[in-house]
């Protein structure tokens, strides 16, 4: 999910790819290195298993704490493993800030304060008070970086390092690197049929609340129709591109898909731990009803692993493809019936649909997601029962560690990059529309995920 700290401000231009180029789409996209970044932390931690090491070397785990001396202790024996992880990681988005031109000293400065906040964080979260206090890293990452970037706006500096597109993604991909393929073979199919009812019924609220009760355009309430139901920011950007909505209709969508999806965080996680839901049926319905990734993530990681899953599977697996066919199908209406419309009354040629935007507008970390996914468990079947656990103590859980440190930069970026100020200016018929099928996709998607399939994703 691209986060409106992506997109080019005044502030920022010279940190932000700008002008024609001619480069690879493979080399200058996030999307694609968020695929070259997560794949190549999963085929490294193959071939250091292969020889006889592990990827744990770069993969702390700070165990839970109570008192000063027990955290020394702690941060002493792992004070290697996390200097590693720092320059391992410094190294690789580094590189990909050289290739969508970020200043590279701004960058680093960025990142390494970034990181920095990361590690307070994490010391903060497995603190015994913060845990009898259910005060996970995701939101105590969120909520600082809430604090911080509200009342003090982040420098230049900082703000090149901010990339929540890339570094959730990234995890996601590590995320797949965790996931038997079987499960997704399995799963899959019903993640997607739930994800698709409660995406037509949210595009088709607040379409027709937007058009028919609000007056708003049809291509703007598109617009709010896809940030609502699909995923987020990225079809926002991509289905306003394609029906050719207003640069400040995208930018309205953008903010209230960010403020929304940052209050849902807090209320999906205190009311599916109210209810007692179970972590498969909590993360379903997170999936369902979270706008975001990595504010869907930062939920879902409140209930575990079986949690991450569920929500990974319909998030990703069920809603985050249709970006590409979404952004199709809308066009095909805008240049079908709009476009007509707008062209005839100017006197000006009808214009093609393209094909195309299928595999250009499609998130390729998803490919990045089933690439890891299929890496791990060929890997699993070659080794045999016998060699499962020695893979999942060297492999699979070094994985999981750095896949949580990558998505506590993604929180605390979120954070961060958030205004709450944002809200104010959007107006109100585009708020009570969105609202409108925000409501419907919370209560469809609790309905779906904690009664007709909970049986399914309990048992997940």
């Amino acid at each position: 999910m691209p986060h409106p700290s992506d997109l080019p401000t005044a502030a920022a231009t010279d940190d932000r790819p700008v002008g024609s180029d001619s480069r690879s789409p493979l080399l200058r996209s996030e999307d694609w290195w968020s695929v070259w970044v997560g794949l190549f932390l999963v085929v490294l931690s193959v071939l250091l298993w292969a020889l006889g090491g592990s990827i744990a070397a770069i993969a702390p785990q700070i165990a839970k704490w109570s008192s000063f001396p027990a955290l020394g202790a702690q941060l002493g024996g792992h004070a290697v493993t996390i200097v590693a992880l720092y320059v391992v990681l410094g190294a690789l988005f580094t590189l990909v800030a050289q290739f969508l031109r970020i200043r590279t000293a701004h960058f680093v400065a960025g990142f390494t304060a970034l990181f920095l906040g990361a590690v307070v964080i994490t010391i903060v979260a497995t603190w015994s008070w913060a845990s009898a206090y259910n005060l996970e890293a995701p939101l105590v990452a969120l909520v600082v970086g809430l604090l911080v970037g509200n009342l003090a706006p982040a420098p230049a500096w900082l703000d090149s390092a901010l990339r929540t597109e890339l570094y959730v993604k990234v995890g996601i991909v590590l995320l797949g690197a965790t996931l038997p393929f079987t499960l997704i073979v399995k799963a899959g199919p019903v993640a997607f049929v739930q994800a698709t009812v409660i995406a037509l019924a949210t595009f088709l609220v607040i379409y027709v609340v937007g058009t028919r009760l609000l007056g708003l355009d049809q291509r703007f309430a598109a617009t709010l129709g896809a940030g609502g139901s699909i995923c987020g920011v990225s079809a926002s950007i991509a289905v306003g591109s394609s029906v050719k909505a207003k640069k400040e209709q995208v930018s309205v969508t953008i903010s209230l898909v960010v403020v929304w999806a940052v209050a849902a965080i807090f209320l999906l996680t205190a009311i599916a731990k109210a209810l007692g839901l179970h972590p498969g049926v909590a993360g379903a319905w997170i999936g369902s009803s979270e706008f975001a990734d990595a504010a869907g993530i930062t939920a879902a990681s409140a209930f575990g692993e079986q949690g991450l899953a569920a929500f990974t599977l319909v998030k990703v697996v069920g809603r985050d493809i249709f970006i590409g066919i979404w952004s199709l199908i809308l066009a095909v209406i805008a240049i079908t019936y709009w476009d007509r419309r707008d062209a005839a009354a100017a006197g000006a040629p009808r214009p093609r649909v393209d094909v195309a935007q299928i595999w250009h507008r499609f998130p390729k970390f998803v490919l990045g997601f089933f690439v890891g996914s299929i890496v791990l468990t060929v890997l699993i079947l070659a080794v045999g029962t016998a060699g499962s656990a020695a893979v999942t103590t060297d492999v699979i859980n070094p994985i999981k560690d750095i896949r949580t440190w990558v998505f506590t930069l993604t929180f605390l970026s979120i954070g961060l990059t958030t205004r709450f100020r944002d809200l104010t200016s959007v107006g109100w018929r585009p708020l009570a529309a969105f609202s409108a099928g925000a409501v419907v996709n919370i209560l469809l998607g609790f309905g779906l995920s904690a009664g007709v399939l909970a049986g399914f994703w309990s048992s997940l």
